[in-house]
């Protein structure tokens, strides 16, 4: 009898404790972890002068990094919408054009792409339209680039999330007298845009961190400035770990702006 008096109080310890390991076991530790080395990141950079100096040269380029994400973003959205139709299209011909444009592009690394739009592709349009090679920016030729290199993915992306749809709502569509574009509209796309879109977030992730390829191009992103500040200064360390800082912060609140997306979408449906 003594023994299982003192055995009890032990159990019912335990049976607190487990739980609470659990719940401390699920929690982001990654997520602190990195929260507290951006917090010493922007200690440095709040208290060192030098560090400020380099962070405010670096921060210049934050706006061209945006402004070619969002725009090559778009654009591959657009076109990969295009070609996504084209991929579950009847027409063979269609088919097989969309099919060639996706397997060649996926095929090729996208800093290749980038350079051969830029040195290869864009002269020939150039020559073609009687104008100069020069009167392509650079800009523009990194966000052609990237917006063909993610259009075969995002493609893809929206021909699986058609084809998720069940083919009855199609046939149903059909039957009361829809057409096959009224169909796809106002039935099958609204669903499959629904389906994909956290895909296509976690896309947006990713060419937000592929954005910093257009630096072999010139571009003044924030890539090429901190290349060309540290080569200038020396502070190899300081600018690549603010350049690594700003990075990180942008793609992981962009991450959990994603999750928070799916977890809205998964609750919807």
């Amino acid at each position: 009898m003594p023994t299982e008096q003192s055995d009890t109080p032990n159990t019912s310890r335990q049976s607190r404790i487990a739980p609470s390991l659990e719940r401390m076991a699920e929690w982001p530790w990654w997520l602190i972890v990195a929260i507290l080395i951006a917090l010493f990141i922007v200690l440095q950079i709040t208290t060192n002068q030098r560090m400020s100096v380099i962070f405010g040269a670096i921060a210049a380029g934050i706006g061209v990094t945006i402004r070619v994400t969002l725009t090559a973003y778009f654009a591959a959205v657009l076109i990969g919408l295009i070609v996504g139709f084209a991929r579950v299209s009847s027409n063979k011909v269609i088919l097989n054009v969309a099919s060639f444009y996706v397997e060649v592009v996926r095929g090729v690394p996208i800093l290749v792409l980038l350079m051969y739009i830029a040195f290869v592709a864009v002269p020939i349009v150039a020559e073609m339209l009687g104008v100069r090679t020069r009167d392509f920016p650079n800009e523009l030729r990194v966000i052609l680039g990237l917006a063909i290199a993610y259009g075969a993915f995002e493609s893809e992306i929206f021909r699986a999330g058609i084809q998720s749809i069940e083919k009855g709502q199609m046939e149903a569509a059909r039957a009361i007298g829809m057409s096959y574009f009224q169909a796809m509209r106002y039935i099958i796309l609204p669903q499959a845009i629904r389906r994909v879109l956290p895909a296509l977030g976690n896309d947006f992730v990713a060419m937000l961190k592929d954005s910093s390829l257009v630096s072999v191009l010139g571009v003044e992103d924030i890539t090429q400035i901190t290349k060309l500040y540290a080569a200038s200064t020396f502070l190899f360390f300081q600018s690549y770990s603010i350049l690594a800082f700003i990075y990180l912060s942008m793609t992981i609140l962009l991450s959990r702006l994603v999750r928070s997306l799916e977890t809205r979408l998964s609750a919807h449906r």
